[in-house]
């Protein structure tokens, strides 16, 4: 290991032992209860609320995988799934936030999603919450080996060691983490991460900017790439033996752009959709201290992610820009951010900058893990197996889940050459279409029961595997992000089952008009 390598693993365990000092502070108070530690309590402020939120939200994705399909194939498709995410999240806090967070305490004080949507429906057998849980374990899983594969390719090209030890030793670091701290270690943690990452993401934004001679020098080095530049336009590299093509020290892209229609940006800009079912954000939602407190929290959350948006789809551009034959394939594109780090940065600064991409592994992962296991030990094991179940009991069978989850994360990490952002993107589409229209309705739609419940997150989930592996590979009109048409078939299956079937009781309905009257009040 060389002087520069020191300097940055110095400046990144510095980094990490913050965060560990972080959850043993809150060891204490996180196992005093299961509430306590899966939601802090209800007690987290505007600023740890949003900050947290969106730490948790965007993960290593923010700075590696969207920087990455940017350097890879230009604006394009990085500026409408920029704009979607922005636009949902600033939607997601302007009308569920304040329903959300008065309905889970009126629907018998749940502290879980599963738990929500099994008390705000009164169901006499949890299938509800069993089918929730199940999604919930599934999805997160996923989610985790994308900050596995993050925190695996950010350690083996820093300290030249192999992906899959890098890998171990960051879920390794993660699991042992999250076991400490629980929820309000982990929304204290992604507070500080989240400032960290849009300082990092800042950072080498300036620098690259520097490096480039300026917006305008880089802007006219990017013409030279066919479609880079073009919003309904996608530029296309020249494949040969796996790797993008180069000729004359340029990477070589096809002489026209490809098309880019209205059905494109459509599908991209429905990962906004994704924020009405993702359970790392809705639960900061139902964890805040007063409803009041949550215009604070929009305000500062739908900053932060524009800043933070904005600024990773231009890290990408400038990479290519600098650096245009450094990254040739769709999965060394994400290394775009670490090798802009490491190139212009001093090697202590760059380490300082490179915990911006470990914390927002951290923050996501830690999430991920928490609430699936919570999942699993909450309201599989507690709500259905073992009902009398103690406080002690459930914190054990979630620390056993949670090691369980993080081996089987890890074992889907374990390729190098898997592409966070293709990671993500399914993961996302799996949240957002079996919980967004069923948190919707549930929060919005008196008339809506349990059957049209159950019925909207089945079609939702499972829409998600059919769509993405049978319809969409047939292409042309088809080939559409599989978030978009489960999420329209979710809400179309509630809407008729509901229709069809009984009203629900008196008592549900008086209860939804309680939740809305606190809400407006």
């Amino acid at each position: 290991m060389d002087r520069d390598q020191i300097q940055i693993l110095i400046a990144m365990s510095s980094y990490m032992a913050l965060i560990i000092g972080i959850g043993v502070y809150f060891f204490k108070r996180a196992n005093e209860s299961s509430e306590n530690y899966f939601l802090g309590g209800r007690t987290l402020g505007p600023w740890i609320t949003a900050m947290s939120a969106e730490a948790s939200d965007m993960s290593g994705w923010l700075l590696m995988g969207l920087p990455g399909v940017a350097y890879w194939s230009g604006i394009t498709d990085a500026f409408w799934t920029a704009l979607g995410l922005g636009v949902g999240t600033y939607l997601n806090w302007l009308f569920l936030s304040k329903r959300l967070r008065c309905y889970s305490e009126i629907a018998g004080n749940s502290i879980t999603l599963p738990e929500f949507f099994s008390k705000r429906f009164k169901e006499e057998k949890p299938i509800l919450m069993t089918i929730s849980a199940i999604f919930i374990l599934i999805f997160f899983t996923v989610y985790a080996a994308s900050c596995f594969v993050t925190v695996g390719k950010l350690f083996s090209v820093l300290f030249s060691i192999s992906y899959l030890s890098a890998m171990i030793i960051g879920a390794t670091f993660v699991v042992l983490y999250t076991l400490i701290g629980g929820f309000l270690a982990e929304s204290v943690s992604d507070f500080i991460q989240s400032i960290v990452m849009i300082i990092s993401l800042i950072i080498v934004l300036g620098a690259g900017i520097n490096a480039g001679g300026g917006v305008q020098a880089i802007v006219a080095q990017l013409k030279n790439f066919p479609g880079f530049l073009e919003f309904f336009g996608i530029a296309t590299p020249v494949m040969e033996n796996g790797r993008q093509l180069v000729e004359a020290s340029m990477p070589v892209f096809e002489p026209q752009a490809a098309p880019y229609g209205i059905q494109t940006i459509l599908s991209t800009l429905s990962w906004g959709l994704g924020y009405f079912g993702m359970p790392q954000v809705l639960l900061r939602f139902m964890a805040i201290r007063d409803k009041n407190e949550l215009t604070t929290s929009r305000r500062i959350a739908t900053i932060w992610v524009f800043i933070s948006l904005f600024s990773a789809v231009c890290i990408g551009m400038i990479g290519r820009a600098l650096y245009p034959t450094a990254l040739l394939t769709a999965s060394e594109a994400e290394n775009v951010f670490i090798h802009l780090a490491t190139s212009l940065m001093p090697a202590l600064l760059a380490g300082i900058v490179m915990a911006g991409i470990l914390a927002a592994t951290i923050s996501s992962s830690d999430s991920y893990l928490l609430i699936a296991s919570s999942a699993v030990a909450k309201n599989l094991y507690h709500g259905i197996f073992k009902r009398n179940a103690t406080d002690r009991q459930v914190m054990r069978i979630t620390r056993i889940t949670l090691l369980l989850i993080t081996l089987i994360a890890m074992f889907i990490a374990m390729d190098e050459n898997s592409v966070i952002f293709e990671i993500v993107s399914f993961a996302w589409a799996g949240f957002g279409a079996a919980f967004g229209p069923v948190m919707l309705f549930s929060l919005f739609y008196r008339r809506m029961n349990e059957q049209s419940a159950i019925a909207g997150m089945v079609t939702g989930g499972v829409m998600v595997f059919v769509w993405k592996l049978l319809v969409r590979p047939l292409g042309g009109v088809l080939n559409i992000y599989e978030l978009l048409p489960a999420f329209l078939l979710s809400c179309l299956a509630i809407l008729i089952v509901s229709k069809l079937t009984a009203a629900p009781s008196e008592e549900i309905m008086a209860e939804f008009d309680l939740a809305k009257q606190h809400a407006n009040a």
